[in-house]
Formats: structure tokens, C-alpha cells, sequence
């Protein structure tokens, strides 16, 4: 493994990377991708989920206090996802997913900047859903937040309009079985990548965190551009510990050019 600060190195090595892989290129990204767009990396020290206890599945189903709560917490998040807007690092990803450049682009995150930035719905896999949206837990209707917002306000429960299910943010609470598809998608491109580019993760939470094994297990080379350490370093090629935005940002573009 080979461990870059520079900056200048950290792109040549993308450039490199970007110019092999072709179209067996997946990345995989996390919170550290939306930081520079104002997005705190919830799960960091510091981050909301080490200054108050997460509710559980559970809890939210059983529990009305907790579910509204749980509202809250997502309505609080929105207007910090309202707010900003996808960085350099999201645009050049989404540059290269348009292009074919990419075989799949997989996220962690849930702030939808990955399609904001124009990344195509059929490239991107998102492991732990997406917050802009509600669905029903009986029907999978999807429902969108203006409505729920208002049934809140007036102490109502959000429910599906269609089965009157329980409506939740569709993400993927604590104690929530992940959902089959987006993962067995993630795994199968993981398994056919020639290179495997991890954005952003610290690659602690499973089971997102055993995709770029399964890759290094199948022959892939792993790059793995974050700023702290991770479990998977020692399987890595590189380790870039260069700002995220400023190194995708300048290799995603001169991929396109």
C-alpha cells in the first residue's frame, strides 16, 4: 500500500487509475464526498449520531413519541440537504457515469447529491436509500414530504394513501434489515470491476464496508481516497489522503477532456 499526501500525486494517480479501468471502473462513495458541500458526516466523532442516541426501527414502528421524533430529525436534515449543492467531486463522478466511464457508481450516502449532479438513476446504486422521499412499510408506495410535513403539523401520523401503512423516510433506519436488490447490484459490480475506487468511507459499516473485499477478491485493484484510515487500507494500491472535491474534481475532468 502505498500512502499519498499530495495533492498533484493524488490526481496523477486517479488519472492513471481512470485511464486503465475504462468502463470496469466502480466507485463507492460516503459521507466524505458531501462534506465539502456543508453535509456534516453524521456518524464522525462530533457528527449527530455521537451527541444523541439513534432511534431504532423498531422503536419508529412501535413507538409514536419516537416516530415523531424521528420525523423531526428528518426534516432537520433536509433543510441542511436543501441547502447545498454538489461539489466538484459529485459533478466529475457524474461527468464520468454519463460518459459510461464507470460501471457503477454506489453510495452510502442518502442526501441525493449523487442525483443532483446528474449521475444517471441506472448507474447508481444506493445502499442505505434516500431521504428526499418517503415510502410505506406495508406497500412501498412512495410519498413525497410536503404532505407528510403538513399531516405532522396538524399531530397527525404519516400514512400511505394508498394502504394507510406507516409512512417512513426511505432510508435505512439502525436495526433495519437493508434492502436485497441495491445490494446484490453492488456486490455483482463489485465482483466484475477491474478497479474499485472507494470516495469518502470509512468503510466501518457493514455490509457496504465488504464490497471492495469482494472486488480485491476477484482480482480488482482497490484505491481507497479518504482522509482518515480504514480497515481495508492494507488491500489497497493507494490511499490517497487528499481533499476529495479538489483531487475527483480536477481527474474527473481532465477523464472527459
Amino acid at each position: 500500500m502505498t500512502e499519498i499526501m499530495d495533492l498533484t500525486s493524488a490526481r496523477a494517480v486517479l488519472d492513471d487509475v481512470f485511464a486503465e479501468a475504462g468502463a470496469d471502473l466502480v466507485v463507492m462513495t460516503g459521507a466524505g464526498i458531501s462534506t465539502a458541500s456543508g453535509i456534516p458526516d453524521f456518524r464522525s466523532p462530533g457528527g449527530l449520531w455521537s451527541q444523541i442516541k439513534p432511534i431504532q426501527f423498531d422503536e419508529f414502528v412501535h413507538d409514536p413519541a419516537k416516530r415523531r421524533e424521528d420525523w423531526r430529525r428528518r426534516f432537520e436534515m433536509k433543510a441542511i440537504f436543501d441547502a447545498a449543492e454538489p461539489n466538484a467531486g459529485h459533478l466529475a463522478l457524474a461527468d464520468m457515469a454519463r460518459a459510461g466511464s464507470l460501471r457503477r457508481l454506489i453510495t452510502q450516502n442518502v442526501d441525493n447529491m449523487h442525483q443532483r449532479s446528474g449521475v444517471p438513476e441506472e448507474a447508481l446504486v444506493e445502499l442505505h436509500g434516500n431521504s428526499t422521499y418517503a415510502t410505506c412499510l406495508v406497500c412501498s408506495r412512495r410519498e413525497e414530504l410536503e404532505p407528510i410535513a403538513l399531516m405532522l403539523e396538524n399531530g397527525g401520523t404519516p400514512v400511505c394513501t394508498e394502504c394507510g401503512g406507516l409512512l417512513k423516510a426511505a432510508v435505512v433506519s439502525f436495526g433495519q434489515a437493508m434492502p436485497e436488490e441495491p445490494l446484490q447490484q453492488a456486490a455483482e459490480a463489485a465482483r466484475r470491476s477491474s478497479v474499485f475506487l472507494v470516495v469518502g468511507s470509512s468503510l466501518v459499516v457493514h455490509p457496504a464496508a465488504q464490497l471492495p473485499a469482494i472486488a480485491v477478491q476477484t482480482g480488482a485493484e482497490l484505491i481507497i481516497l479518504n482522509r482518515e484510515q480504514t480497515p481495508l487500507d492494507q488491500h489497497a494500491s493507494f490511499c490517497l489522503r487528499t481533499p476529495i472535491a479538489e483531487t475527483l474534481g480536477v481527474s474527473g475532468s481532465e477523464k472527459m477532456t
